[in-house]
């Protein structure tokens, strides 16, 4: 029998995976608002990051300096496979599908660089001894409290850099309709590297605080939470950063308080359950529209 107490336990889980997934989510979601690329090597960066910023925390760097090295690796290796990579394959008249394929070989390449380099084991950061606290019947660690400020700290930045600032608003111009921005004045090559910039910190944070959350990792870990990401960015409506965040909200509490009644393996069962129900009734997502849909097929 499942008591009140494990549920309210199951929804601290869910606040801790929500945060994890909307950092990824937005940065994910991001990407393809900007560029209308879907990049499928999202999962191995994240795992990328995550080995850069344990090599940091193995030589004696904390915690706040892993998560900053991940950071600044997400960011430079995220804007450099745009800049030389992804968009040579875009202006030489590589469709999605086609790009779909690039990202994942991308994403393998990472992938077998980390398991060669580091080889099929599993890996953990050294973390300072961490107190577990009761916040009305949900239990946290000082860890979990540093996942859950940073992520709503980034989410505060994000759409206050989308809706306050120029940049911002040359974002969102270059993503409706990219030709227009160019004509109006919009450099909207120096933008496109500003959102692969911010959106690959986003990618290298979530990857140091997914494997500071589940303790250990290993080079597929990145690539096993891609499903969900994507599922989340889905959700909230493709190219949406808001609705990215609120789908991440959503299938983290749904995933870990269903799991209090299921088998853990079926969480990422109950996303989809959760994804295909809310697409049958708004096939654009929650924040999305049919428009939205088409764009991401052409």
């Amino acid at each position: 029998m499942i008591t009140g107490s494990v549920i309210v336990y199951s929804i601290g889980f869910g606040i801790v995976t929500a945060s994890i997934l909307a950092l990824a989510a937005v940065g994910f979601t991001l990407q393809f608002g900007v560029t209308n690329i879907l990049n499928l090597a999202f999962g191995d960066i994240m795992t990328s990051a995550a080995v850069v910023g344990y090599g940091v925390n193995v030589i004696g760097g904390n915690i706040a300096e892993s998560l900053a090295a991940g950071a600044v690796f997400g960011a430079i290796t995220s804007t450099l496979l745009n800049r030389y990579l992804y968009t040579p394959f875009v202006r030489h008249g590589t469709k999605l599908f086609g790009m779909v394929v690039v990202t994942l070989s991308v994403g393998i390449i990472f992938q077998n660089v980390v398991l060669g380099w580091f080889g099929p084991n599993f890996f953990s950061y050294k973390l300072p001894q961490s107190k577990t606290y009761d916040v009305a019947g949900m239990f946290f660690t000082s860890i979990q409290f540093t996942i859950i400020g940073l992520a709503v700290g980034a989410m505060i930045a994000v759409q206050l850099l989308l809706t306050k600032t120029r940049l911002g608003k040359a974002m969102r111009a270059t993503a409706a309709n990219p030709d227009l921005a160019q004509a109006s004045g919009i450099a909207t090559d120096r933008v496109i590297d500003a959102a692969w910039l911010i959106s690959g910190a986003l990618c290298g944070l979530s990857g140091v605080v997914l494997v500071l959350n589940t303790t250990t990792f290993q080079s597929t870990t990145g690539n096993d939470f891609l499903v969900i990401i994507i599922a989340a960015a889905m959700l909230g409506g493709v190219g949406r950063p808001l609705g990215a965040l609120v789908g991440a909200v959503i299938l983290g509490l749904a995933t870990e308080v269903s799991a209090a009644y299921m088998s853990p393996s079926f969480k990422e069962v109950i996303a989809f359950v959760v994804l295909v129900v809310v697409l049958l009734v708004r096939p654009g997502g929650l924040f999305g529209n049919a428009d939205t849909v088409r764009s991401a097929n052409a």
